[in-house]
């Protein structure tokens, strides 16, 4: 049975995670090699990562946490396939895709990965059911999405309610609070049933009550369907529930902790 509202209406618990008695990470389904990416700023090249090396385990949680400006959301942005490094290979699955078209890009994204902003980047003009189906309306031509629409309604149902949101279907962003909006973008993040959710500051723009209850969605998402989620955070409380957690210090990676 899918979580309804009713799970949202009791307090927040906390959930202590157990570790495995190895204490080493499973098989990563992201992995990144000696990455390096700069900007240019009035003609000078600003380095933001400086040889980032990192796997991330299937199944678990992994945070990536650093003061302003290590390169958290950089580094983010390019295991999204959102821009490239300069040099360097990520791989997902054991497959390269630091160097894909950008159709290719745009279909790894849309099949394999869901991503969730600090933001969450709702279109104001459409409902909340509507913006959840927004990736499949993108993805396929308008033939197969009106054959494949009634199925797609029902999972974009289905996921609301999971969030907690089966009575906000033709509500609009201006009329949800934040935390509402910020669970929308999960159930978006989730249409396609990815293998792999990235998460940049997803509490971010919340209060403590909301952030905990998005913390406390993610973390029942990975334990209840095996979804491995990377999350950038600031918040050491998160940091230490995460299973993983990759620490970034002036565009490098200072410690990994199991």
């Amino acid at each position: 049975m899918p979580r309804t509202t009713a799970f949202f209406d009791k307090p927040i618990v906390k959930i202590v995670r157990p570790k495995t008695s190895s204490g080493l990470p499973d098989k990563p389904i992201l992995r990144a090699d000696r990455i390096f990416k700069s900007y240019s700023k009035a003609n000078l090249a600003i380095p933001v990562l400086k040889g980032v090396d990192l796997e991330v385990p299937q199944g678990k949680l992994t945070s990536i946490v650093g003061q302003s400006g290590s390169g958290k959301s950089t580094l983010l942005h390019l295991l999204a396939t959102l821009d490239a490094p300069d040099s360097g290979e990520i791989h997902f699955l054991d497959n390269r895709i630091d160097n894909l078209g950008r159709r290719e890009r745009d279909r790894f994204r849309n099949e394999s990965i869901g991503i969730i902003f600090q933001f969450y980047h709702l279109l104001p003009e459409l409902t909340t059911l509507e913006n959840v189906l927004v990736p499949k309306m993108i993805a396929e031509n308008f033939f197969r999405y009106a054959f494949n629409k009634k199925a797609y309604v029902e999972r974009a149902k289905h996921l609301l309610d999971l969030v907690g949101l089966s009575h906000r279907f033709t509500h609009k962003p201006r009329e949800l609070s934040g935390g509402e909006m910020q669970r929308v973008a999960i159930a978006r993040s989730l249409i396609a049933s990815p293998k792999l959710l990235l998460a940049d500051e997803p509490t971010g723009n919340l209060d403590r009550e909301n952030g905990e209850e998005i913390m406390t969605l993610l973390k029942n998402l990975n334990d209840d369907e095996s979804l491995t989620i990377v999350m950038v955070t600031h918040d050491p409380e998160i940091a230490n529930e995460s299973d993983h957690t990759i620490h970034l210090e002036s565009g490098r990676v200072a410690l990994k902790a199991a």
